[in-house]
């Protein structure tokens, strides 16, 4: 059973809209949430983020909505 005095962290924290305000598309923000929660289970050291999760994932979509992380789209060589 859920305390409802827990501030637990869930899917909707962050927000879309925080998130959609940092990277150019859902597409964009996908590949970049899933690099970084790769970085960070292979031992990278997490930002400075307000809320803290177990979830590798769920601590990624939270740097990105702070701004701790961002991404650059590198073009590809023909």
């Amino acid at each position: 059973m859920r305390n409802n005095n827990n501030p637990e962290m869930s899917m909707v924290n962050p927000s879309t809209d925080a998130l959609m305000g940092r990277v150019d598309s859902r597409y964009g923000l996908v590949v970049c949430a899933s690099k970084r929660a790769r970085m960070l289970l292979a031992g990278d050291e997490l930002k400075e983020i307000k809320q803290q999760s177990t979830k590798e994932v769920t601590n990624a979509l939270e740097e990105i909505a702070e701004g701790k992380i961002s991404y650059k789209i590198a073009k590809a060589e023909a």
